[in-house]
């Protein structure tokens, strides 16, 4: 499975943790064993998710402080989801240019969310990869 992909399955694993009020690494083992996914690049998606889970209050931070008036809490699921496994790789990940988790990110946007998303992904990776 190409990283593009990999990437989504981790996506879609942020985003069950968010809704679930659950941001535990089983959230992994357990999506893992409800789906078959071939070709998975195990080692990057473990590595996102660990470091997705154990800096969630500084992941979380860099959204709240870098999206100006709007609370967490009024974020699209989805988006927040995005927004969180890029600055886990642009945080975390030394492997994952910026650049390259930025476009990934917008262009998951332009895939799973509202037309105008993409913008305010760009935007808000865009500040946090000045920040940094």
């Amino acid at each position: 499975m190409k990283r593009k992909e990999t990437r989504e399955e981790a996506i879609k694993i942020a985003y069950t943790m968010d809704i679930n009020k659950n941001f535990n690494k089983e959230v992994l083992n357990s999506h893992l064993e409800s789906f078959i996914i071939e070709d998975l690049d195990y080692e990057y998606l473990k590595k996102t998710i660990d470091d997705l889970t154990n800096n969630i209050d500084a992941i979380n931070k860099h959204i709240i402080d870098n999206s100006k008036d709007w609370k967490i809490n009024r974020i699209a699921k989805v988006d927040l989801a995005i927004l969180r496994v890029a600055i886990a790789e642009i945080l975390y990940n030394d492997t994952i240019p910026t650049s390259v988790a930025i476009n990934e990110a917008v262009e998951a946007s332009k895939k799973y969310s509202n037309e105008d998303s993409h913008k305010y992904i760009n935007g808000i990776l865009g500040t946090v990869a000045r920040e940094i």
